[in-house]
């Protein structure tokens, strides 16, 4: 018996596991490297550490590492696999149960307004990476024409008390020792602050007063779609490689920075604070809330992400492996930004003889406000600004890359035909155009308003009812055993029994107790002292309905055109398995999944040659032991099975 060039027996399918129409993985460090950009983003620097201090410090790692087992984990796992198997995106997935395509769409819904402002936090930072540049970062004293007289830094210029300096501009020396006297005594404001506010963002008084577009952060935001498109041009087959440099240099700036921090005076106090235990608050129900919502949302669960990037392996990767990976990754890259972070927080605090409950922040305010301003008090304080920065636009990219692939591979994966596939460049071009002209009105005066109204509404508890939605579908819908075997079929071994208990129970019951703990701990959001207009929260429940909606619209929709007589039996056939749910290659389609009705979707390689012999050979078919499935998609009979 001869072989080909490529080993395979002439006469049988070439088994390359590889998917040509749609495209794979170069190796799987790529995809681990892409799904850890995606999971590590800016909420594991500017979002965990305060929550950890918050909750009672260690003793709040407890809780985070139970969810992390008993919810992340599994979550991300069933979500690799959900995408892995089927190779198809967040909408072709949903063949598994047709009914439910609604939930693919509420994905979409969701990366679409994450992928918006997220990118414009990107913009933000590439704003003031590009500030940096400077020997002397604009933000260190109160010098300043947007400075007001209630300023106040930490550094003092030239040996002279920094608010004497300020008021001594128009005042004489005599006036200024009252004025002094009198900034001291009110609510002091830092430079930085000043700076982000009156600088930066020229912030209005209301979210209804847009302003005006603020020119320089409008261009940074065109130079971070760019960014993102080029990345992306060629899909993963680019991304794969860029995310060589943007998913490890993060960490190697957190490195930096982490020794520089502990080697400054008052460290000790900020990690202190960060880390000591104060067990009582383990008993509060709002830490384990807390937890179990941060290992939510920080892993990336139901944006559509994870089913995205798995759908680009091949067939029998070890998504299993990938999974608990990627997830103990995310997690202690937060436990290790929350050293980086409080011990220049601690060591800000001892330069002013404060707790450091007064210098802690979290979100916009830490990255823009808190951290900078400490990195004035260090030597060289431009060089730690733009190693900040820059880590925060790596973070940033990282997941902005899978957020947009979400949306471009659902769009080509649905219209399906050959030329959106051979000019899926065209596609990803026209999405992130959308998305620039979407984050526009968030680069004028109430930008910042808006942006923080999309990060607590768009992307809140909606991710929890697609989740839980998900969960029930694979496990009770379609059928937790056919699930399993369907996972058995792809790694060679089933999901282990503490996977497919978390799958059907524990993991669905987490979840609940997060939705009804968002519920519960609801607060009308608020910015500093700005208090957010009735109208405004009720656009943000819009935004977070919008996602929602999809899953009963398209569930009505498709039972409606579902064939049956009778509302029961039309419910029943929507919620059965499309004919193309599967797996995509003809390689890998064996036993359950041998079915005719699967031929269109599978790709094939004809064989001219044998099927010329074979016609030849007509009166000898009897004595063939094996046909081999032609480019005319006629029945193939394989005696041994190819998986």
């Amino acid at each position: 018996m001869s072989l080909l060039a490529n080993g395979a027996v002439p006469g049988e399918p070439v088994k390359t596991d590889k998917n040509s129409r749609r495209g794979n993985w170069g190796n799987q460090i790529e995809f681990i490297l892409t799904s850890v950009g995606y999971a590590v983003g800016l909420g594991n620097v500017w979002r965990f550490p305060y929550l950890c201090y918050r909750n009672g410090g260690g003793a709040f790692m407890f809780p985070y590492f139970i969810m992390l087992v008993f919810c992340g984990i599994p979550l991300f796992f069933l979500e690799l696999s959900f995408g892995q198997f089927a190779s198809q995106g967040c909408l072709g997935v949903w063949r598994i149960s047709p009914m439910f395509k609604g939930v693919g769409y509420g994905m979409m819904v969701v990366s679409t307004y994450i992928g918006i402002y997220y990118n414009v936090v990107i913009c933000i930072a590439f704003y003031y990476f590009f500030s940096s540049m400077t020997n002397l970062l604009p933000w260190t004293y109160c010098n300043n024409p947007w400075n007001t007289p209630t300023c106040n830094g930490v550094v003092t210029p030239r040996g002279i008390n920094n608010t004497l300096a300020n008021v001594t501009r128009s005042l004489v020396t005599g006036a200024a020792e009252v004025a002094v006297e009198v900034v001291n005594k009110t609510k002091r404001t830092s430079p930085s602050e000043e700076y982000w506010k009156h600088y930066v963002l020229q912030i209005s008084d209301d979210i209804g007063n847009f302003g005006e577009v603020r020119l320089p952060i409008l261009g940074c935001l065109a130079v971070s779609w760019v960014v993102v498109f080029l990345c992306l041009i060629r899909g993963v087959k680019s991304s794969g490689k860029v995310v060589y440099f943007t998913a490890t240099f993060p960490y190697v700036v957190l490195t930096i920075l982490f020794i520089r921090g502990i080697t400054l005076e008052g460290a000790v106090t900020g990690i202190k604070y960060y880390l000591t235990p104060q067990w009582h608050k383990i008993l509060d129900a709002k830490v384990w809330g807390d937890a179990a919502s941060q290992i939510f949302y920080s892993l990336g669960c139901a944006w559509g992400g994870l089913i995205t990037m798995a759908s680009y392996n091949k067939f029998h990767n070890n998504c299993y492996r990938d999974s608990i990976i990627i997830s103990i990754t995310n997690c202690a890259t937060s436990v290790y930004a929350g050293f980086v972070i409080f011990s220049i927080l601690g060591f800000m605090a001892h330069h002013l003889n404060v707790d450091v409950s007064e210098v802690a922040d979290h979100g916009p305010g830490l990255a823009f406000v808190a951290y900078p301003e400490a990195l004035t008090l260090l030597p060289i304080s431009p060089l730690w600004s733009l190693l900040f920065f820059f880590m925060l636009i790596l973070l940033g990219l990282g997941t902005q890359f899978c957020l947009l692939e979400t949306l471009v591979t659902a769009i080509v994966d649905e219209i399906g035909t050959d030329w959106i596939v051979r000019n899926k460049t065209v596609v990803t071009g026209g999405v992130a155009i959308v998305g620039f002209l979407l984050g526009v009105p968030l680069t004028t005066q109430a930008g910042i308003y808006w942006l923080l109204l999309m990060d607590n509404y768009a992307a809140s508890f909606s991710l929890v009812i697609i989740s839980c939605i998900m969960c029930i579908c694979i496990m009770y819908v379609y059928g937790h055993k056919k699930y399993f075997k369907d996972v058995e079929m792809m790694l060679g071994f089933p999901p282990p029994i503490f996977f497919r208990v978390c799958w059907r129970f524990v993991s669905p019951i987490i979840i609940s107790f997060i939705l009804i703990f968002t519920v519960i701990q609801y607060k009308p959001i608020t910015y500093n002292d700005y208090v957010y207009p009735g109208w405004s929260l009720a656009i943000g429940f819009l935004m977070a309905m919008s996602s929602v909606i999809c899953i009963p619209i398209y569930a009505l929709y498709k039972i409606a055109k579902s064939e049956g007589t009778t509302f029961l039996e039309r419910l029943k056939n929507s919620c059965k398995p499309d004919v193309k749910w599967g797996p995509a290659l003809s390689e890998h389609r064996i036993g359950l999944y041998a079915t005719p009705g699967s031929e269109g979707e599978v790709e094939v390689r004809p064989l001219k040659e044998e099927l010329k012999e074979k016609e030849k050979e007509d009166e000898k078919r009897d004595e063939i032991s094996l046909t081999i499935q032609g480019s005319n998609g006629s029945t193939a009979h394989n005696t041994t099975p190819s998986a």
